[in-house]
């Protein structure tokens, strides 16, 4: 779990072992993130984290699944219980059950015990989901043989078609984190669609080159609800997502209204120095950044392996890059580590429409800077308002 030596080769693991968090650095670090409401412990309880970390001595992935998803269990136990009499507490109750377990999958559930906590997470989120208002719609889409899982919630009697976002979840959020999020979005009479980015959660393929076909059928899906307004749909990327959303920028251009784009690596990104020198042992990031991006690639077993596949993933060396594009807000922090603020003004530079850029020159990931503009700030008043007026929204006064 903290530690990714088995994934790297000989020549690099000296220097990762010197740059990546002890267990107990991880702890020092994950509290104080609760207590600021940093990811990834956005809206985590600061006592359930100290009561979790209590249990664990170690940096065995098991070992940390068990100590959340204990705590989980009994937050899990009471929503059970207040179900039929209190559903807004019960609700409440199995939302912080969720992210519990979802913290104890994190990054990527590789082990049994993470495996188990992620199966929980799901469980937990739909629990919560369910008694919504409205609720979420799990839809199951077909796609090469298999299916895409994704999660649907359309406002409440809105009076005609409404205007829809596609999220796409990053290296190590899920689709449940982004139906949390969006749910700000649905007062504004617009809905969403969240699915689980290539190689993460329950997506039916790996990352790749062409992976971003996945995305088709989603939008196929959706012309086929008479309650969306198949011209104004758009889609939202964070992280990793944004580099999909980049991509359906382009080959989707003509059935999306726009894009949000949240540092999306794109070119430099991808490159061979940046993941040596910066990617491999990153400490903005919590722990274990190499094992959730080797998660995402077919065969990917070391950090050779990921310098092999990142150059191929550069949109620049697929010639997409310059391509005509839809509408985008491009979201990046000058002190972003993992994915570098040249990969932002590349795409502001290039294509055949004018850009919207929200550029925070002391932002790191995502834009994000602590006790300023965190991730919830970020997405209400920056992306939430770009999506309004995109997707021409009127009665924005409805939100309030």
């Amino acid at each position: 779990m903290i530690s990714a030596l088995a994934a790297v080769s000989p020549r690099v693991a000296e220097a990762q072992e010197r740059r990546e968090r002890t267990i107990d650095e991880v702890k020092a670090e994950a509290i104080t993130r609760a207590e600021n409401g940093m990811y990834p412990l956005i809206a985590l309880d600061p006592a359930d984290v100290r009561e979790a970390f209590a249990s664990i001595k170690t940096s065995d992935p098991d070992e940390w699944a068990a100590a959340f998803s204990a705590v989980a269990g009994r937050y899990m136990a009471q929503a059970k219980s207040l179900e039929s009499t209190d559903p807004a507490k019960a609700s409440a109750l199995y939302g912080k059950a969720w992210r519990l377990y979802s913290f104890g999958r994190w990054p990527v559930p590789l082990s049994p015990g993470k495996k188990a906590a992620y199966a929980k997470a799901i469980e937990a989120f739909l629990d919560h989901a369910r008694l919504m208002d409205p609720p979420i719609e799990v839809t199951h889409i077909p796609f090469e043989g298999t299916e895409i899982i994704a999660y649907l919630r359309l406002p409440k009697n809105p009076g005609g078609p409404v205007p829809v976002v596609l999220a796409i979840s990053g290296l190590d959020s899920r689709k449940e984190d982004l139906s949390e999020n969006f749910g700000a979005i649905i007062p504004y009479g617009i809905g969403f669609i969240a699915v689980d980015s290539p190689g993460t959660g329950q997506a039916p393929i790996k990352a790749g080159v062409t992976a971003e076909r996945m995305f088709a059928p989603v939008l196929d899906y959706l012309a086929t609800r008479r309650e969306v307004d198949k011209s104004r749909i758009a889609a939202d990327g964070q992280s990793f997502g944004a580099y999909w959303a980049t991509k359906l920028s382009i080959v989707e251009r003509s059935r999306l209204k726009g894009v949000v784009l949240q540092t999306p690596p794109v070119d430099a990104s991808f490159q061979k120095d940046f993941l040596l020198n910066s990617i491999l042992g990153n400490r903005e990031y919590l722990f274990g950044l190499i094992p959730a991006f080797l998660n995402i690639f077919e065969g990917a077993k070391t950090v050779d392996d990921l310098a092999e596949v990142f150059p191929k993933m550069s949109l620049v060396n697929q010639n997409l890059i310059g391509k005509p594009t839809t509408q985008m807000l491009i979201i990046a922090g000058a002190l972003d580590t993992q994915v570098p603020v040249s990969d932002a003004f590349l795409l502001l530079k290039t294509g055949d429409v004018p850009k919207e850029a929200w550029i925070n020159p002391l932002g790191g990931h995502l834009g994000r800077q602590k006790g300023v503009w965190p991730d919830p700030l970020i997405f209400k008043q920056v992306i939430v308002p770009w999506l309004v007026r995109t997707l021409g929204v009127q009665q924005v006064q409805a939100a309030h």
